[in-house]
């Protein structure tokens, strides 16, 4: 890796799937290298292999708590700052680590636009303790679409719609299935603009729970609600100037609608508490893996609020309806998963290709990286068929929902499996392969797959994401 990219690099440890999934595509929409590891042992490894340049710890871990980790983390380096992150904050905890070095510490539930201004500020720190105030590089120029995505005929046509688009000021509505790449388009469109030098704001409509999107959106003056210990601005004022992209909007709630309605038509907010007009300077792109026009007319979605989105529109094709994309992705993903696990897997035999070409990939690109992910810890030299399966159950044809179970009697004789291990990752097999089944019959639609499981949203949401769709 080269120097520069080190000084982008954040690893987030945390053992909760969903959290380090969201916080490292946070962190990769502000030009970031982000990195993730379920526990400390895993953290550790990956210092010692490659360290980054700021460690987001959690201090609730399994096995080894995280004050533990902090110290083992300073032994290794002792100016790689960390910051501690909990849910449980208090006094005590909060004196103990920074007294074993921790550069701050931060209660959850996570405010992102807190926990980035803390990133920065600790990178900053960092490059001027090191004599390099003034000369720290800032997150690197963002690839085209075509580096990133493809660079096949509907990748093309995508590219040259955000061309044309970037330069203006309208407001931008990008489809796609779940894991086609729409914060990729929509982070292409800020880095084409005018506002390329101020921020790319992502919000996840999906992810806030109705009760905190008012405050995560307009901010909230201190004393606004219980727990509202002090003034906070959201992601509209943190947007101000640059970007504010509004991931899946269709989650959002009818009372939600009206008031971003509000805003966007006034480009005026009121923190929750507040009684002061704040104007904001913002260009809004919006992407939903639902049709909104026809969300409008089930009456899910409010018409007013849709016609001041709708200035223009971007589609992005399936995986599936671009598979001459198939061969190029595998090869960035694979230099990928090289780079991080120090590997130098060569790619897919022929046949494995020809097995990930005629997939149907529900969860499309952001499946497809996961996979080889998991593929290329697994597998010496090349991709084969059985490291495939290995990897993942749903890109094996089968019509029934068999398990491939661990080599049990390797396994159990040498202990690494217990029951409890390989119940977990039956379940755990079985769910991927019921979940990418029912998505691909809905293609790529959460509301509708989550229905027909009998399942709420935000459950199917956060299991589809820790399994990759």
């Amino acid at each position: 890796m080269a120097a520069a990219e080190a000084t982008r690099t954040v690893l987030v440890v945390d053992d909760e799937a969903p959290l380090r999934e969201m916080l490292v595509c946070f962190f990769e929409t502000k030009g970031y290298r982000a990195r993730a590891a379920g526990g400390a042992e895993e953290a550790l490894d990956l210092i010692s292999q490659t360290p980054p340049q700021l460690v987001i710890l959690d201090i609730r871990l399994p096995g080894m708590n995280g004050l533990d980790a902090l110290k083992r983390i300073k032994k290794l380096d002792e100016r790689l700052p960390v910051l501690l992150m909990t849910g449980y904050a208090t006094v005590d905890s909060a004196v103990a680590a920074m007294k074993l070095g921790a550069l701050d510490y931060i209660a959850k539930p996570i405010r992102l636009p807190e926990l980035l201004r803390a990133v920065e500020n600790a990178i900053a720190i960092r490059g001027a303790e090191s004599g390099a105030a003034g000369a720290l590089p800032g997150p690197a120029p963002p690839l085209s679409i075509e580096d990133l995505m493809g660079r096949g005929p509907e990748i093309s046509r995508v590219y040259g719609l955000v061309g044309q688009v970037a330069r203006t000021d309208l407001t931008v509505i990008v489809y796609g299935e779940t894991g086609a790449g729409k914060s990729l388009v929509a982070g292409a469109i800020h880095g084409g603009s005018r506002r390329a030098g101020q921020r790319f704001v992502r919000v996840d409509c999906g992810a806030i729970p109705d009760t905190l999107i008012e405050s995560e959106l307009f901010g909230h003056e201190r004393g606004a609600f219980t727990g509202a210990f002090r003034r906070n601005e959201g992601y509209f004022e943190l947007a101000n100037g640059g970007t504010l992209f509004l991931d899946e909007i269709a989650n959002l709630s009818e009372a939600m609608m009206r008031k971003l309605l509000c805003a966007l038509e006034d480009r005026r907010i009121y923190r929750v508490g507040g009684k002061e007009p704040i104007d904001v300077d913002i260009r809004v792109v919006a992407a939903s893996n639902q049709n909104l026009e026809q969300l409008v007319e089930q009456g899910r979605f409010r018409r007013d609020l849709f016609h001041r989105l709708n200035e223009f529109v971007i589609e992005i094709p399936p995986l599936r309806k671009r598979r001459d994309d198939i061969p190029f992705l595998v090869e960035r993903f694979v230099n990928l998963a090289n780079a991080e696990f120090d590997k130098n897997v060569r790619g897919p035999s022929q046949e494995t290709m020809r097995s990930l070409i005629e997939y149907g990939w529900p969860g499309n690109a952001r499946e497809l990286r996961n996979v080889i992910k998991r593929a290329v810890l697994l597998c010496d030299g090349v991709i084969r068929p059985e490291d495939l399966r290995a990897a993942s159950v749903s890109c094996v044809p089968s019509t029934s929902l068999e398990v491939q179970t661990p080599d049990l009697d390797r396994a159990l004789g040498n202990g690494e499996w217990s029951l409890k291990d390989i119940t977990r990752e039956c379940v755990r097999q079985i769910e991927q392969k019921v979940i990418g089944t029912i998505l691909g019959q809905t293609h790529g639609n959460k509301s509708r797959a989550a229905r027909i499981l009998n399942v709420d949203y935000k459950t199917l949401y956060y299991k589809a994401k820790e399994l990759g769709y």
